[in-house]
C-alpha cells in the first residue's frame, strides 16, 4: 500500500538515515484498534460530520507537532518526518524549509518546555523556524504557561492565589534551571546579590498558612474536587521540590539565581526568548478544525460561538499581562491548555459540543494526552478530537518503555485528509472520507 501521496517526502537522506529507518514507509486506512480510536462510533461520526455542507478542510496543509517537551532532537526529527525541512548538517538548527514546508502551516501545539534534555536548544530551533520565514503558529501549553506563572509569582509573595506557582512547576522544570545555570552562571560570580538559602526558600515556597488559606481563596473558582486536587498536589510538590533540585546538583540559591536569569531571558525585551510568550496564542481555527493544546469546556465553547477565535486570543494575550495570576490560570481560558476532562476540570457537556458546531468547529486537534502507538481519533461528549501527542521526548518515552527520542507529526489537508505519522506505529494512519464514507484510494 505504499503511496507517496500520503507519506511526506524526506529530502537529503545523507543527514538523517537513522530517523528514516524509524518512520513508516506505507499507509493504511485509519485503524479501529483501541490505540487508534476510543469509541466504535468515532470514525463513523467523523465521516458524517465531514459530509456536512458546512464542513471545511484547511485552505493550506497544516502540520501539527505537539509536546516536544524540551527534546530538540525529537522536534527536528518530527519536522523532518512531516517533510517540511531538509538538513544541511547534523547539528541543531542546520536545516532549511522544503517546498512543502514553504507552503504548509506548522502548528506547534504547546508544551515546548519541561522534562528535558534540551529546553534551550529546542527554543533556538523554534526560533530558527521563524528566521526561515516559516508559517508557524505557536499554541500555549500548560507546561509553558506554568513557567510564566512561576516566574511572575516571584514578585507576588503575599498573594495566596499565586504564591504556590513557583513550586507548582515541580521536578519537570528543574532541567531547565540546570541548563540555564550551566550556560549562563556556572563560570560567573553568580552568588553576588543572591539571598541566603533560607531566604531563597521563603521566596520560592508558599508560606505556612497557604494550605489553610487557599481553599477559601479558591472557593467559587475551582470545583471542590479541583481544590482538593490542587492542595494534595502541592503537599507533594512542596515536600519534594528541594529534593529534586538537590538530585540535579542545584542548591536553592542556584535555582533562585537561574530563575532570575530566566526572567531576563523570557520577560525582558532584550531577552533571547522574549518572543516565546509574545508569539503564543490560545487557539487557531483552520477550516472546521480547531487546534489547541488540551480541550474545551462549555464556557469556552460558548465564548467561541458568540465572540469568535480572535476574541479568545485577544483575551488570552490580555490575561498574560494580568496582575491576578490566579484568576487567569484557573479560568476557562486556561482550561483550554489544562483540561483532561477530569471531574476536577471545568466540564464539557452536550451544550458545549453544540456551541462548537455553531462556531463552525467540528474537530479538535490537541496535544496534552500522550499516546504510545501514534495518533488517536476520539469522541468526547460527542465532539471529535484528534489526540496528537505521540510521546516525542526521551524522558517521557523512557517512562513509557519506548526507545530514544520520538518522531512524527499529524498532517491535515484537503488532498491527504488526516495523516498520522509516528515512529511508534508501523504505518501512517490515513483518514480521508470519500463520497461513500470510506477512504478514498489515491491513484
Amino acid at each position: 500500500m505504499a503511496n507517496p501521496k500520503f507519506i511526506p517526502k524526506i529530502s537529503d537522506k545523507k543527514h538523517h538515515t537513522d530517523v528514516l529507518n524509524r518512520l513508516p514507509s506505507d499507509w493504511e486506512s485509519w485503524p479501529e484498534d483501541k490505540a487508534s480510536i476510543n469509541d466504535a462510533n468515532a470514525l463513523n461520526t467523523f465521516v458524517k460530520r465531514s459530509k456536512k455542507n458546512s464542513f471545511r478542510w484547511p485552505k493550506k496543509p497544516v502540520v501539527f507537532i505537539s509536546d516536544a517537551h524540551a527534546d530538540a532532537d525529537a522536534f527536528e526529527a518530527s519536522l523532518l518526518a512531516a517533510g517540511v525541512i531538509k538538513r544541511h548538517g547534523n547539528h541543531h538548527c542546520e536545516y532549511v524549509l522544503t517546498k512543502f514546508g514553504e507552503s504548509a502551516e506548522i502548528v506547534v501545539g504547546g508544551d515546548c518546555l519541561d522534562k528535558g534534555p534540551s529546553n534551550l536548544a529546542l527554543l533556538r530551533s523554534l526560533a530558527h523556524l521563524y528566521r526561515l520565514k516559516a508559517d508557524v503558529t505557536l499554541l500555549a501549553g500548560n507546561h509553558d504557561l506554568r513557567l510564566l506563572m512561576g516566574l511572575l509569582s516571584l514578585e507576588r509573595d503575599n498573594d495566596v492565589g499565586s504564591q504556590h506557582f513557583f513550586v507548582r512547576m515541580g521536578k519537570k522544570v528543574v532541567p531547565l534551571f540546570k541548563e540555564v545555570f550551566e550556560q549562563y552562571l556556572a563560570n560567573s560570580k553568580w552568588q553576588k546579590g543572591v539571598p541566603s538559602e533560607d531566604e531563597c526558600r521563603r521566596a520560592l515556597f508558599p508560606d505556612e498558612d497557604w494550605f489553610e488559606s487557599f481553599p477559601f481563596y479558591a472557593a467559587g473558582f475551582l470545583t471542590a474536587a479541583g481544590i482538593d486536587r490542587e492542595t494534595s498536589k502541592m503537599e507533594t510538590k512542596t515536600h519534594k521540590f528541594e529534593q529534586h533540585c538537590a538530585a540535579a546538583g542545584l542548591t536553592l540559591q542556584q535555582v533562585y539565581a537561574a530563575a532570575m536569569v530566566c526572567r531576563s531571558l523570557f520577560l525582558k525585551r532584550s531577552g533571547e526568548f522574549n518572543w516565546f510568550f509574545r508569539k503564543m496564542c490560545l487557539v487557531k481555527q483552520r477550516g472546521s478544525f480547531l487546534f489547541l493544546h488540551a480541550g474545551l469546556d462549555d464556557r469556552m465553547a460558548q465564548l467561541l460561538a458568540k465572540r469568535g477565535i480572535k476574541y479568545a486570543n485577544r483575551a488570552f494575550k490580555k490575561n498574560l499581562r494580568s496582575q491576578n495570576l490566579f484568576n487567569f490560570y484557573y479560568s476557562p481560558l486556561a482550561n483550554t491548555f489544562r483540561t483532561k476532562y477530569r471531574n476536577a476540570d471545568l466540564p464539557l457537556t452536550k451544550r458545549g459540543t453544540k456551541a462548537t458546531t455553531k462556531a463552525g468547529i467540528f474537530v479538535l486537534v490537541q496535544g496534552h494526552i500522550n499516546q504510545c502507538a501514534g495518533q488517536r481519533i476520539t469522541l468526547k461528549k460527542g465532539l471529535i478530537h484528534i489526540e496528537a501527542d505521540i510521546t516525542l521526548d526521551a524522558h517521557s518515552r523512557q517512562r513509557e518503555g519506548l526507545d530514544g527520542f520520538g518522531a512524527g507529526a499529524t498532517l491535515i489537508d484537503k488532498k491527504r485528509g488526516v495523516v498520522g505519522i509516528s515512529c511508534d506505529y508501523p504505518r501512517a494512519k490515513v483518514f480521508k472520507p470519500g463520497r461513500n464514507g470510506r477512504l478514498q484510494e489515491a491513484r
